[in-house]
């Protein structure tokens, strides 16, 4: 099966990272604490490839080939991590996703917020 973002349902991306975790007996590894930290240090690793670089030049890290494989590797690490908390804690995503952004909807409306990067307190 070919993965891509156009036709793979999440549900399929959890189940891959859950049969990639089931067949290495890792599950016992994978406690909610230890899976946090591991998306934290992922992410770390994200933003080390984006450190010392002013944010205009941060926009063209990924115009490199080899910039842009290893932005791309970390990018899917922290997916991983992620989803396997997901499946470890029961959470679904896509509802977790969505309820959140109907609570940034309100919290930021868009008349309100548009091209403004105060914080939603600043402004109300």
């Amino acid at each position: 099966m070919t993965f891509s973002d156009d036709t793979t349902p999440l549900a399929a991306l959890r189940a891959r990272v859950a049969e990639f975790v089931r067949a290495r007996d890792w599950a016992q590894y994978h406690a909610p604490k230890n899976l946090a930290m591991a998306i934290a240090c992922e992410a770390a690793e994200l933003m080390e490839l984006y450190l010392w670089v002013d944010a205009p030049a941060s926009r063209e890290v990924t115009a490199d080939a080899a910039k842009r494989a290893r932005v791309e590797d970390e990018a899917a690490d922290i997916a991983i991590c992620l989803l396997n908390l997901c499946n470890v804690v029961g959470i679904d995503l896509s509802a977790a996703v969505e309820r959140k952004l109907g609570e940034a909807d309100a919290k930021y409306p868009a008349d309100k917020v548009r091209g403004r990067a105060e914080k939603y307190s600043d402004y109300e």
